[in-house]
C-alpha cells in the first residue's frame, strides 16, 4: 500500500515551501520517523519525516517550489512504489458525469485574524464553471498581513461572485459551490507532468548551486553559468564546484593592433555576472521593508553614548561571569535591560496600532536581529524583563546559533513588541533602522570608536557609541522618543542604575 507525503501546514502565512536538500535518494527504504527530506520557507527550515516504514519515490525534485498540501513523496510499504494517483495517465473507470443534487454551498470570507476586516481576492486558481473537489484551493486571499489559501468547501460546480483584485469585508460572499455527487472525468492533461524527470527541460535546480558550492565559486571567481551541474536536476553540487576551474582568459593583443576607437580593457580584468532565483526569505524581507517605508511615518533620532562605564564593569567582572555561569559577558545584555526599563517608562514605544486601536504590552518581548546566510532573521527574547544578565546572553546565543543553523520555528519568530540590531558588528558607525511591523520603534546600535569629548571643561577621549532610534510618529511622539532614547543613554552610562533598578 503506497502512502502520499504531502507538504505539512507549517505556519498560517505560508503558502508554499521549497525543497531545499532531499536527504535520501530515490529507492531508498527508510524508516517511520526518519527525516528524509529540508523544506524551506519564506521564514525557517523545516524537516520532514517519514509517515510509515517502506521505499521512497521521489516525486518534486530539489529546489522545488510546492504548495502548502501537495505531494512531494510517495511511500510503498510493500516495496513496489507507486506514483500519486494526480501523475497517472491512466482514467479512472469509476469516474462518473456529475449528477447535480440541487444543493447550493455559499462560501464568505473567513475570519483570518483579530485585527483584520477585509480581503482581497488576488487570484482565482479556478475558473467560474470548472469542477472543484472538497478542500481543493480555488483562489488566494490576501489581507493586509499574509496572503491565505481559500479551500473548497464542498465538491462541485464552481459560480465566481467575487471578481480578482475586489476588496471583501469579512463574512462578504465569495462564490457558490452547486453541490453535484460524483465527479467529471478526468481530462488527460491532469496527468501529463511526469512523477520524475530525466528530460533535459530545464528546472529551477539547474545551473543553480547549493549553498555550499555556491560559496566554492565565489572563493574561485567561477560564474555558475560556467559550470555543469551533476546534481538532482541539473544543481550544481559541491563536488562540482571543487572541480571547476576557472576559463584561462585569451591573451591581450599587440597594443599597435588595437585599433585607435577600440575602449582600453586592463588585462585580466573579468566581466563575469551570474543570475540566482531571490529565495522566498528574501523576497519576503524585500516586501516588508518597502510596505513599512510606505505605510508607517518613520522618524530616526540619535544620540551617543560614552561606553567607558559599560567597558569597565564588564571588563572587571568578565572572568567571574563566565566561570559562574559558563557564558562571557556582552554588551547586549546591557542594552536588552536598559532598553527595558525605559519601555516601562514610556509604553507607547513598547505598544503598537491595530486598525483604529492601540495595544500596549506590560512585558517586553525583544526582538533581536540576527544576520544568516538566508538572509536577516528576527527571533524574540519573550519577557526580557525579567531576566537576568546571563539568562539574556544565554538566549541571544541559543537564538543567534538556531537562526544561522536555519532552525528556528515560527513562534520563536512572532510577537516581538521592540527590536533591537546590532550594525556595529559589521562596522557600522551611524544607520536609520527599518520598524520591524506591526512593532513600533527600533534601536540601532553601532561600533564603539574613542572619540574627543567634552567632560568638567576639558578634552578627554572616550569610547563612544552612536544610538539610533526609528519610530513611528503615528503612535511615538517628539518628547517621547527623545526621552526613551535619553533614559536608555543615562542607563548605559551609569549601569549602576540597572542593578538597582533607579
Amino acid at each position: 500500500m503506497a502512502l502520499q507525503v504531502k507538504v505539512p501546514t507549517v505556519g498560517e502565512s505560508i503558502a508554499e515551501v521549497t525543497i531545499a536538500n532531499w536527504l535520501k535518494k530515490d529507492g531508498d527504504v527508510v524508516q517511520l520517523d526518519e527525516v528524509i527530506a529540508e523544506l524551506e520557507s519564506d521564514k525557517a527550515t523545516f524537516e520532514l519525516t517519514a509517515q510509515s516504514a517502506g521505499v521512497l519515490k521521489i516525486v518534486k525534485p530539489q529546489g522545488s517550489t510546492v504548495p502548502i498540501g501537495e505531494v512531494i513523496c510517495v511511500i510503498e510499504a510493500n516495496g513496489q512504489v507507486v506514483a500519486p494517483a494526480a501523475t497517472t495517465p491512466t482514467v479512472s473507470t469509476a469516474a462518473q458525469t456529475p449528477k447535480a443534487t440541487g444543493g447550493v454551498k455559499e462560501m464568505k470570507v473567513p475570519a483570518v485574524g483579530e485585527s483584520i476586516t477585509e480581503v482581497t481576492i488576488s487570484t482565482w486558481l479556478k475558473k467560474d464553471g470548472d469542477f472543484v473537489n472538497l478542500d481543493d484551493v480555488i483562489a488566494e486571499v490576501e489581507s493586509d498581513k499574509a496572503t491565505f489559501e481559500l479551500p473548497a468547501e464542498a465538491s462541485g460546480i464552481l459560480r465566481i461572485v467575487a471578481k480578482e483584485k475586489e476588496t471583501l469585508p469579512i463574512g462578504g460572499l465569495i462564490c457558490r459551490i452547486e453541490i453535484t455527487e460524483g465527479a467529471p472525468v478526468a481530462q488527460p492533461k491532469t496527468a501529463a507532468p511526469a512523477v520524475t524527470s530525466t528530460s533535459t527541460d530545464k528546472t529551477y535546480a539547474a545551473g543553480h548551486p547549493s549553498p555550499a558550492a555556491a560559496k566554492i565559486l565565489d572563493e574561485k571567481g567561477i560564474a555558475a553559468n560556467q559550470v555543469q551541474g551533476s546534481g538532482v536536476g541539473g544543481r550544481i553540487t559541491k563536488d562540482d564546484a571543487q572541480k571547476a576551474q576557472a576559463p584561462v582568459s585569451k591573451p591581450a593583443e599587440s597594443k599597435s593592433a588595437t585599433p585607435a576607437s577600440a575602449p582600453v580593457i586592463s588585462a585580466g580584468g573579468g566581466r563575469n555576472k551570474r543570475t540566482e532565483k531571490m529565495t522566498s526569505l528574501r523576497k519576503t524581507i524585500a516586501k516588508r521593508l518597502v510596505s513599512v517605508k510606505n505605510e508607517t511615518a518613520m522618524l530616526t533620532t540619535f544620540n551617543e553614548v560614552d561606553m567607558k562605564p559599560v567597558m569597565d564593569l564588564r571588563s572587571k567582572y568578565k572572568d567571574k561571569f563566565k566561570e559562574k555561569y559558563g557564558v562571557g559577558l556582552g554588551f547586549m545584555s546591557f542594552f536588552t535591560k536598559a532598553v527595558c526599563v525605559a519601555l516601562k517608562e514610556f509604553p507607547a514605544v513598547n505598544a503598537q496600532i491595530n486598525g483604529d486601536e492601540i495595544i500596549y504590552h506590560d512585558y517586553c518581548d525583544v526582538s533581536i536581529a540576527v544576520s544568516t546566510p538566508r538572509g536577516l532573521v528576527v527571533p524574540v527574547i519573550r519577557n526580557a524583563e525579567s531576566l537576568s544578565f546571563d539568562q539574556i546572553e544565554n538566549e541571544v546565543i541559543r537564538l543567534a546559533t538556531r537562526g544561522r543553523d536555519g532552525k528556528l520555528s515560527i513562534d520563536e519568530m512572532q510577537g516581538g513588541t521592540f527590536s533591537i540590531t546590532n550594525g556595529g558588528v559589521f562596522g557600522s558607525m551611524l544607520s536609520t533602522p527599518i520598524i520591524n511591523p506591526p512593532q513600533s520603534a527600533i534601536l540601532g546600535m553601532h561600533n564603539i570608536v574613542e572619540r574627543p569629548v567634552a567632560k568638567n571643561g576639558e578634552v578627554v577621549i572616550r569610547p563612544v557609541m552612536y544610538l539610533a532610534l526609528s519610530y513611528d510618529h503615528r503612535i511615538v511622539d517628539g518628547r517621547e522618543s527623545v526621552s526613551f532614547l535619553v533614559r536608555v543613554k543615562e542607563l548605559l552610562e551609569d549601569p549602576g542604575r540597572l542593578i538597582l533598578g533607579v
